[in-house]
């Protein structure tokens, strides 16, 4: 069946190609519409092939496309109408400019369960996450943030302030700066970092002192994480097993292979943490506990 052949009936039919053990859903946290000029109908194979039981779709905002040609809030909302059960959306808007409030609040009225993915230059700890945090505290939604050294939330250093500020707030971190800080010895301009794993970076104190900080798994950031030091990720793991949601955020169109960083994920989750408890809230329970997604 191609892609462009797709029915709702025959995506809802057909079987997951990667189901996991006992049947364990996965709910995927982090994907995109139009994602690198990817048609809908493709996303929908893709999510199809990797055995994604439910997905969260996250928007751009009105500019730069998530640097990935992005679709913005009306396209996540389409396909989430088609298939209500199985696909939901996050709102999203510029923090930094006069209509944050009013586009994020009016999405969140149409049903979006959370606000991201957050990817744009300004400080983490400003003003502007300041707003979005009490948006999403107001709606009972979390935050998820693309954090990236000297090009998107800036000063993930200070972060903790933000945490501390918004207790009542779930924050969601993911990419580059975020997975590189596992490692207390960071250099924070290296953005996928191969040595072995320092315990003890900021991303590792954040899950572990602050009860609103969880951590999307998803992309290439995310598997390198896992598998620049594989002794580290087992325990990494198992500690902070009520704090990791799986995300792919994978762009490429098959859903399986060497391209699909979301299929390697799930393979690395598995290989590396066999208990079947604890891949069961990596791959639904932690989401489900955090955002309207059942």
């Amino acid at each position: 069946m191609s892609a462009h052949s797709l029915t709702r009936r025959s995506l809802l039919l057909a079987p997951a190609a990667t189901l996991l053990p006992a049947d364990i859903p996965i709910i995927d946290i982090h994907q995109h519409t139009k994602y690198s000029g990817r048609g809908d109908e493709q996303l929908l194979e893709h999510q199809r092939v990797m055995g994604i039981r439910q997905t969260v779709l996250l928007p751009a905002g009105r500019k730069y496309g998530l640097a990935a040609g992005a679709g913005g809030n009306d396209t996540v909302v389409a396909i989430a109408r088609r298939f209500p059960k199985q696909y939901f959306f996050f709102a999203n808007e510029l923090p930094d400019i006069p209509e944050a409030k009013e586009v994020i609040e009016k999405y969140l009225k149409m049903g979006a369960i959370g606000i991201g993915e957050q990817k744009f230059p300004v400080d983490c700890d400003s003003p502007h996450i300041d707003l979005i945090a009490r948006i999403a505290r107001q709606f009972h939604v979390p935050v998820l943030l693309h954090f990236q050294h000297k090009t998107y939330n800036l000063g993930y250093e200070n972060f903790h302030k933000v945490l501390a500020r918004h207790p009542k707030v779930n924050f969601i971190g993911h990419a580059q700066t975020f997975w590189g800080n596992i490692d207390k010895a960071l250099d924070q301009a290296v953005l996928y970092p191969k040595t072995k794993v320092t315990p003890g970076g900021i991303t590792d104190r954040l899950l572990a002192d602050y009860p609103n900080m969880y951590a999307d798994m998803s992309a290439g950031s995310g598997l390198n994480a896992l598998l620049r030091d594989e002794d580290h990720a087992r325990a990494f793991l198992v500690r902070h097993q009520d704090k990791l949601i799986y995300g792919s955020d994978c762009s490429d169109a098959i859903g399986q292979g060497e391209k699909c960083s979301g299929s390697q994920q799930i393979a690395a989750i598995r290989r590396l943490c066999p208990d079947a408890k604890i891949q069961q809230k990596i791959f639904h329970r932690n989401a489900t506990r955090i955002m309207r997604v059942r």
